[in-house]
């Protein structure tokens, strides 16, 4: 049987960039599928990018990191923010404390779950992501600060 992580963006992060959490990150990829909301790649783009200009991580760096996500991402299983998602993202926000595109995490975490008819393990280093994803019966990895 196949067994799946849905990685959000903050646990993601951590494959690329070694901070705390990675061995965490580690273990959950291991013999595990990936999937995640096909505004991932976009989100680490943005993030490494921000660590660029806020000195954190050197702009030689940059290039090789975009290369590396590309060559992952053909092999990761992307969710498209569909109107389903989008629907259950607005419920997630009404109800609990999530951002954007946390919301859109969670709920694509969840759609796929429903949709696979197993279970699927949901990686993040957002606390508040992982409170609600078990709240979700989805079951909870975190990933570290």
């Amino acid at each position: 049987m196949t067994s799946w992580v849905y990685c959000d963006t903050s646990a993601m992060a951590k494959r690329y960039v070694r901070e705390a959490g990675r061995e965490a990150l580690m273990r959950a990829l291991a013999r595990r599928h990936v999937v995640s909301s096909v505004l991932m790649p976009l989100e680490l783009h943005s993030a490494f990018s921000r660590r660029v200009r806020n000195g954190t991580l050197a702009t030689v760096a940059l290039p090789r990191l975009f290369q590396r996500v590309a060559a992952d991402q053909q092999r990761w299983t992307l969710i498209e923010t569909t109107p389903e998602i989008l629907a259950e993202a607005e419920s997630l926000v009404e109800i609990h404390p999530l951002r954007t595109l946390d919301a859109i995490h969670v709920a694509s975490a969840r759609v796929f779950q429903q949709r696979m008819q197993m279970p699927v393990r949901f990686a993040s280093a957002d606390a508040r992501q992982l409170l609600v994803a078990g709240r979700l019966s989805l079951q909870t990895h975190p990933i570290g600060p």
